[in-house]
């Protein structure tokens, strides 16, 4: 396997003009699509509760079954992929995902809505990583932190009008939010059958799959970045998961309210994941983050304390716009580790992230249930953020250095 470079200065062939703004716009639909079905079950946890006859505690599941499937299946797609265009994986896994979204309407009890959620999991596991992948080959370098914000940026801006939407609608029924996505997701690979380049995969790759695992986990750097990575969304996603849940059990929000409340949370990670570029290129992605996830220790620690709703969203906001400047860094720092295996670098980081989301909704159904308020959940996110940052500092992630490449 031949020796990796950082990202920026990886061998790929030159972008056409115009092709970043197109890439960008391709990354922020896709993504937008995939993040709506993710967060769309969060304010529906105590309609669907209701509904299945189920306690909080274990509506969780329904966000964890997606997230489950999702982890698990790629780790198989991410190297399977790396030999292949990455044109034709990202339409079969868009298909399965449209099909699987909109069986989720049709379910029939709680076990069925498992099985679905796990089902359009395992299909997001095929498009989203060559999502990341491809912007390093289709975009300059100078453009791939930006073009990477416009993605975040798509998962970003479902919660701000995919969600909430969601949430109305959910309403009326809980079967319709599951319609609406599906029917966008199928505009959506249209879209992308009519406009997205193919993305040959790299002469490079060619090792087995166990040999593109262990070329990737012979660095140290990389093994302990992701490490961190995990235990840093394990505690995010442990507090998004359960948001809804606790506005509606301490401040009696019903569930159109809750779908305005994340509205909120999203419009200030849609702010920072668009124009965050702008933070990173003046304070450096190693100082950035430092001061990204310190910020986040003191917010989510703040937010159990808050007087009323309104201190709430504040605080909340203010925690999902530090988020939005914070995920472009992470994909960019994994992916300069290796040019011939970034979709199982991006499978990897998108299974750190589902594995976090179905820890995070296990632990945060017991803590809000066992905790008055928001004591719990927030506890648990700002000791797994203590030690995320614990870790990347330990790694070097705060010190202005070149990558370590993977072999």
């Amino acid at each position: 396997m031949t020796t990796t470079e950082p990202l920026s200065s990886a061998t790929k062939s030159p972008a056409p003009p115009g092709s970043s703004s197109v890439i960008a716009w391709l990354s922020f639909a896709t993504m937008f699509v995939i993040g709506t079905d993710t967060f769309l079950v969060a304010p529906m946890l105590p309609t669907l509760a209701d509904s299945f006859d189920v306690s909080t505690g274990v509506s969780g599941w329904m966000v964890s079954a997606y997230a489950l499937g999702f982890a698990l299946f790629a780790l198989v797609a991410g190297p399977l992929s790396d030999g292949r265009d990455r044109r034709g994986v990202l339409l079969l896994g868009f298909a399965g995902f449209t099909v699987a979204t909109g069986l989720c309407a049709v379910a029939q009890g709680f076990w069925t809505m498992i099985l679905f959620r796990l089902l359009a999991g395992m299909s997001a596991a095929l498009v989203t990583p060559q999502i990341w992948a491809s912007i390093p080959v289709l975009v300059p370098g100078s453009a791939i932190v930006r073009t990477m914000g416009f993605a975040g940026a798509g998962m970003s801006i479902s919660q701000v009008v995919g969600v909430p939407i969601g949430g109305w609608l959910a309403a009326s029924s809980w079967h319709v939010p599951f319609l609406a996505v599906a029917g966008l997701a199928a505009v959506a690979w249209l879209v992308l059958w009519r406009v997205f380049p193919s993305v040959p995969a790299p002469a490079s790759a060619g090792s087995s799959f166990f040999g593109i695992y262990a070329g990737l986990f012979r660095s140290r750097t990389f093994t302990w970045y992701l490490i961190a990575y995990l235990a840093y969304q394990t505690g995010v996603f442990e507090t998004f998961s359960f948001i809804g849940s606790w506005l509606g059990k301490d401040f009696d929000l019903g569930v159109s309210a809750i779908g305005a409340a994340m509205m909120a949370l999203g419009t200030g990670m849609a702010i920072t994941s668009l124009f965050g570029s702008h933070i990173i290129k003046r304070f450096g992605q190693e100082r950035t983050l430092a001061l990204a996830i310190t910020a986040l220790v003191v917010i989510y620690g703040a937010v159990p304390f808050a007087p009323n709703l309104a201190v709430a969203i504040v605080l909340l906001a203010l925690g999902s716009a530090v988020l939005g400047i914070n995920y472009p860094i992470f994909m960019a720092m994994l992916l300069s580790q290796t040019t011939a295996a970034r979709g199982t670098v991006s499978s990897l980081a998108t299974t750190a992230l589902y594995a976090g989301t179905t820890i995070g909704g296990v632990v945060g159904g017991v803590l809000l249930t066992d905790f008055d308020g928001f004591y719990g959940v927030a506890g648990f996110t700002v000791v797994a953020l203590v030690i995320a940052f614990a870790i990347f500092a330990a790694a070097g992630a705060f010190r202005v250095r070149e990558a370590e490449p993977a072999s």
